[in-house]
């Protein structure tokens, strides 16, 4: 990289604190004042910088506008693809990839289990939001007045006995999610069907989908679907990763006795 777009691309990141002035521009780059001039002139042709009125310069709006179309390029389900089809392999276990639109989760991909017995969901049909790990997943990251507001906003249907009964408790369980880091349906839509799930997470920090595993007590039962909770977890972490754009996003999980468990 030459010596002058990696300055100029040094001072993005100074800005990003606050405004600068150009005194503070040329101390922090150790170069000239005139050196740092230009190079604030050519970022400001672009729009990247902008000149305030104190003669301070900031972040412009033509970086906000790149990020956004970088942003809105993005395919969350391009990405994760590979990653699904990879853990379905490891698994051998139903593979989802489901985000919400229009107050909606919906499934966005599929992979299918290498088993006989086959799950009915398809892709591009929205699931039941109440039950589904992938919805409690993605619900989970609301602001909390969204998410009271969405969660009274709901019906309730009692597909089986251990389907969430009211809004009270749906919040419950998504507080728990949250605090855990992953989403369980063991029986809440399907008696016979358990699912584990865990979110990717965008640039922005916030869970733009959620990857589950799903299967059928005769193949396995919950608590073996529930011990590739770390593999689920792993694979969400990975897409994040590349999805996020590099390791400074994580997917963690938030407490050392929760890790612990994964680990076992």
């Amino acid at each position: 990289m030459s010596q002058s777009v990696d300055r100029a691309l040094s001072i993005l990141p100074l800005l990003a604190e606050g405004p600068a002035g150009l005194e503070q521009v040329a101390t922090r780059l150790d170069v000239h004042k005139s050196t740092a001039l230009r190079l604030l002139r050519t970022l400001h042709a672009h729009g990247l910088v902008h000149r305030q009125p104190d003669q301070r310069y900031r972040l412009g709006a033509g970086l906000f506008g790149l990020a956004q179309h970088a942003m809105e390029a993005l395919d969350v389900r391009e990405t994760a693809h590979p990653y699904l089809v990879a853990l379905g392999e490891e698994c051998g276990h139903t593979v989802h990839l489901a985000v919400r639109e229009e107050g909606e989760v919906v499934y966005v991909d599929k992979v299918d289990s290498r088993y006989p017995v086959r799950m009915y969901s398809r892709v591009g049909r929205p699931v039941a939001i109440t039950v589904a790990a992938v919805a409690k997943v993605l619900l989970a990251d609301l602001p909390e007045p969204e998410r009271r507001s969405t969660a009274a906003r709901l019906e309730y249907p009692a597909y089986t006995p251990c389907s969430t009964p009211d809004a009270a408790a749906y919040l419950a369980e998504l507080a728990v999610v949250r605090e855990q880091g992953w989403a369980a349906d063991l029986g809440g839509h399907e008696e016979s069907i358990n699912c584990v799930a865990a979110p990717v997470r965008g640039p922005d920090g916030r869970v733009a989908a959620a990857l589950s595993i799903s299967a059928p007590n005769v193949v396995v039962t919950a608590e073996e679907l529930l011990a590739l909770r770390p593999l689920v977890l792993s694979t969400a972490r990975a897409v994040t990763r590349e999805y996020a754009g590099g390791d400074a996003i994580p997917n963690p999980l938030p407490n050392p006795s929760q890790r612990e468990a994964d680990r076992a």
